[in-house]
């Protein structure tokens, strides 16, 4: 009885078999809405309460989304120079998607750090016009002698 059961198992498979080579797998170049649910991800890690966001500060949510889709179209473009736009087999696919997440990750890290040097050195609103008030008051004495 075993035997029986076992019989149509082949045909089924082989009926599978047949359909799978009329479907189409590629895992590079990443469809659009896994595009846009990166972007989202970047608003969300960019503009939420994160490590990165605690080590480097927030970015404004107005801010973080132009962020995001830019930092997502670099590492995009990045990556398909490098492993081209198509991918001819599935292991060339999984190089480019793994070298487009190093490189959303990259450059996420690389603007949160400039955008983090950028206001350090910026001295605050608050401390520039007393300094400014304070230099054209020294200023004006020695002009008019």
């Amino acid at each position: 009885m075993a035997t029986d059961e076992l019989a149509p198992a082949p045909a089924a498979a082989s009926a599978a078999g047949d359909e799978s080579q009329g479907f189409s797998f590629s895992i590079w170049p990443p469809t659009q809405r896994t595009r846009d649910a990166v972007v989202r991800r970047l608003v969300d890690t960019l503009a939420g309460d994160t490590i990165l966001c605690k080590r480097y500060g927030s970015v404004p949510a107005a801010d973080a989304e132009p962020a995001a889709r830019a930092i997502e179209a670099e590492a995009f473009d990045a990556a398909a120079a490098t492993g081209g736009p198509a991918a001819a087999s599935v292991e060339e696919g999984i190089e480019a998607l793994q070298f487009y997440s190093k490189e959303v990750s990259r450059r996420l890290l690389d603007f949160v750090k400039s955008r983090s040097a950028a206001a350090k050195a910026e001295p605050p609103p608050s401390e520039e016009a007393p300094a400014d008030a304070a230099e054209g008051e020294a200023t004006e004495p020695h002009a008019a002698a």
